[in-house]
């Protein structure tokens, strides 16, 4: 069940591979995230000492949050993935000039996972171009839609 997406990342990005990554998250955290009180719109992702994390994202703190815990809602969130995985997408970023984004926040098994996406950026041109095939499609559909009935 997705708890939001980062919708601006598939308009700037070309997106070429999805990986699953956990999220080394606080208890308010969690319960802010579970009243949807979080945003990807400016996060990123980026590689350091070996290990990627979320940098960014804004995790609006409740109001009945706890008084011994003073909440940072931008704070850097370590991202949970295996050692291969890291490894790969770090030498992609590294060689090939690829950048890591988030796409989609969502449940799993309870737990909330990050879906990140291995991204190379779009020229304008290229955001012209996927505008007109949004419109082709969604006139088409319109026009199938009239057809019917």
């Amino acid at each position: 069940m997705s708890i939001i997406q980062n919708k601006k990342a598939f308009h700037e990005y070309f997106i070429e591979e999805k990986h699953e990554a956990g999220l080394m998250l606080e208890g308010w955290e969690v319960k802010a995230i579970r009243e949807g009180r979080v945003q990807l719109k400016e996060a990123y992702v980026l590689a350091k000492d070996g290990a990627l994390y979320l940098f960014g994202s804004h995790i609006s703190p409740l109001l009945n949050a706890s008084t011994h815990i003073h909440p940072d809602p931008v704070r850097t969130r370590k991202l949970l993935l295996h050692k291969h995985e890291i490894d790969k997408l770090i030498g992609k970023v590294q060689r090939a000039g690829y950048t890591i984004m988030p796409l989609d926040m969502h449940y799993k098994g309870g737990r909330v996972k990050l879906e990140i996406g291995l991204a190379k950026g779009k020229k304008e041109h290229d955001k012209r171009a996927t505008e007109r095939e949004k419109d082709a499609k969604r006139e088409a559909a319109s026009a199938m839609k009239k057809e019917r009935r």
